[in-house]
């Protein structure tokens, strides 16, 4: 289980690049998906595990979140246990739920067992607004009452009847749909009794895997053209269920190898798992991807990286997730790269970090654009949230001179093995484990 004092590290590292990244390494089991299923575990009447579960930070505060609900959970080796207690304290504990951006979802899960539910307003990256209205909507169309204290920090739901009934609800937003707000809507159907409608839903691997994994424990889940039909039950049973790979360490792994020019083979994930723009952005950037003893094969092609125009997407468009690691590795492209984002009103938070190393890089709202250079140097920089993080990693890997970043308690909450990975590949890394000032 982790403490506080991990919860608080904000240990630096230092790079010294230029050396060509070159191995196999095994890739974790899938953080985003990982924090949804913790979330869909506590609805199990009987003890459950999930395997493959990533040895991050966030892990660690699910973990202590479930504990705090008296639900007997335990990480050990790659395996997240969970026994259900009797009766679950309905509160997502405070300061937990505030560093991790599942909270409403595993609010839901406490709301769909008892009733009712407080919890805080979600933490984790905040690289740009994001909002919970929709998760609170499908609350609201299950039966909960839902109201916000005086400082916007704490939310309250509850049922007036003391149970959850069948629902409409459409978890449609500006940008598309909403995966979390998807998510709680499933959790919240699965325990409602008659037939629940979600309208416009996600299917991000986040939701299907949630869907694959409510299936196998007994909930009757359909799609068709009004959305997802979900028949609610009143007993789940548990088991075990595998998390699938991380298609975001992958593709971050890869860029990592292409802009060092180095190889790369990973287990632990397939080629079709890449989503379909991933693998199509990658390949016009210039990377070779083929499949490889049940694995994927990564090298660069005898162009080297090409500029390329894209935009994230719902799956299987780009993910919003490998933009910032695609925008520092089109630094090395030749020519001018543009990057939409549509998946949110904004994230940029890596660009001015990257000019540190000197990309010639700009942000305009959703807009970035990125023009090749062929050289980078190393810089001091700070990163703000995870995504980036990586990306200023992959920056430094690429760069000439040795770089030191700090903030890599982000690194910690996404990523359980992406430093020795990177060492094991060849990269020459540092860490001080000291807190910066």
């Amino acid at each position: 289980m982790t403490t506080t004092d991990q919860y608080s590290d904000r240990r630096t590292i230092g790079i010294t690049g230029g050396v060509p990244l070159t191995g196999r390494i095994t890739v974790q089991g899938s953080k985003n998906i990982a924090l949804h299923l913790y979330a869909a575990a506590l609805l199990s009447d009987t003890p459950l595990v999930l395997h493959h579960a990533p040895d991050i930070l966030d892990t660690g505060v699910c973990a202590d979140i479930l504990t705090h609900t008296g639900t007997h959970t335990v990480v050990h080796d790659g395996d997240f246990t969970v026994i259900p207690a009797p009766t679950l304290r309905p509160v997502v504990h405070h300061d937990l739920g505030a560093r991790v951006r599942t909270t409403a979802v595993l609010a839901a899960a406490v709301l769909a067992r008892t009733g009712q539910v407080d919890f805080p307003v979600p933490g984790g990256d905040a690289f740009c607004p994001r909002l919970i209205d929709r998760h609170l909507a499908a609350m609201e169309a299950a039966g909960a009452v839902v109201t916000v204290d005086d400082h916007g920090r704490t939310i309250h739901a509850a049922c007036p009847t003391g149970g959850l009934r069948p629902f409409r609800v459409d978890v449609a937003t500006p940008y598309g749909p909403s995966l979390g707000a998807t998510v709680t809507a499933l959790l919240l159907a699965a325990r409602a009794p008659g037939t629940s409608l979600i309208t416009s839903p996600s299917i991000e691997p986040e939701v299907t895997e949630t869907i694959r994994f409510l299936a196998e424990r007994g909930v009757r889940i359909a799609f068709g053209d009004g959305g997802l039909r979900v028949q609610g039950t009143d007993r789940m049973t548990g088991g075990a269920f595998t998390v699938a790979g991380d298609r975001i360490e992958a593709a971050t792994m890869i860029m990592a190898a292409a802009a060092t020019g180095g190889t790369l083979e990973l287990d632990g994930i397939t080629l079709p798992e890449l989503p379909d723009d991933q693998r199509r952005v990658l390949a016009r950037a210039g990377i070779l991807l083929t499949a490889h003893d049940g694995g994927i094969r990564a090298v660069l092609g005898p162009h080297g990286l090409q500029a390329v125009s894209a935009r994230t997407g719902p799956h299987p468009g780009l993910p919003t997730d490998t933009a910032p690691q695609l925008a520092a590795l089109l630094t090395l492209a030749e020519g001018t790269s543009d990057l939409f984002e549509a998946v949110y009103p904004r994230r940029d938070t890596h660009v001015e970090p990257l000019r540190a190393f000197g990309a010639d890089i700009t942000a305009t709202g959703q807009h970035t654009r990125i023009r090749g250079v062929t050289r980078l140097r190393a810089a001091d920089v700070q990163a703000a949230d995870i995504r980036a993080v990586t990306a200023l990693v992959i920056a430094a890997l690429a760069a000439k001179g040795t770089s030191t970043i700090g903030g890599m308690y982000h690194l910690a909450r996404g990523y359980g093995r992406l430093l020795p990975n990177l060492a094991a590949l060849g990269a020459d890394i540092t860490t001080d484990a000291e807190a910066r000032p």
